[in-house]
């Protein structure tokens, strides 16, 4: 049987936009640190062509872990986590769920970068700005998702997502979808 997190590929190809929007928006915290490593970039670029129906799913699938494999290059949280941003990115052709972890791991990636007091704002406003660019599509798309932790076959199951501040922002994102 196939997991609720997968979404069909139509839907995938949908979120896939979306969530390379999200993980762009953090490839300069990844880029500052390691200017020369390209994967992050290449993972963003590669999913939007996906989007578009420019490259095969079963081609996706095979690269899916290039781009998340970049956070080893570099030494600060806030890059770590925008390189693995760009990882989930790069999952969505497997499995669409990976499209609300590539905007945790993009608004952990902006939160990190923030002064510590400025942390929870930070947050907040990457949140904001993601929501901003969710399409009715999108939405639609995401809303087939479970909500975290119901469904353990897959990114919102049981690991990296469901705690700490990856959590609270599937949890954030999953009610603007559901309400929206």
């Amino acid at each position: 049987m196939v997991s609720p997190q997968a979404l069909s590929e139509v839907d995938r190809r949908c979120v896939a936009a979306w969530a390379a929007g999200c993980a762009e928006r953090v490839l300069p915290l990844f880029e500052a640190e390691a200017p020369d490593d390209d994967r992050p970039r290449d993972g963003v670029a590669r999913t939007r062509a996906y989007s578009r129906g420019e490259l095969d799913t079963a081609g996706e699938i095979r690269r899916r872990f290039e781009a998340g494999r970049a956070a080893s290059a570099v030494r600060s949280p806030a890059a770590k986590a925008a390189a693995h941003a760009a990882g989930q990115t790069s999952g969505v052709a497997h499995m669409g769920a990976h499209a609300l972890g590539a905007a945790a791991y993009a608004a952990k990636a902006v939160s990190l970068a923030a002064p510590a007091e400025e942390r929870t704002g930070a947050l907040a406003l990457e949140v904001a700005a993601q929501v901003a660019l969710l399409t009715p599509e999108v939405r639609a798309a995401l809303r087939q998702l479970p909500a975290l932790g119901e469904d353990s076959a897959g990114p919102l199951g049981p690991g990296l997502l469901s705690s700490g501040v990856l959590a609270e922002v599937v949890r954030a994102l999953q009610v603007e979808v559901a309400t929206g």
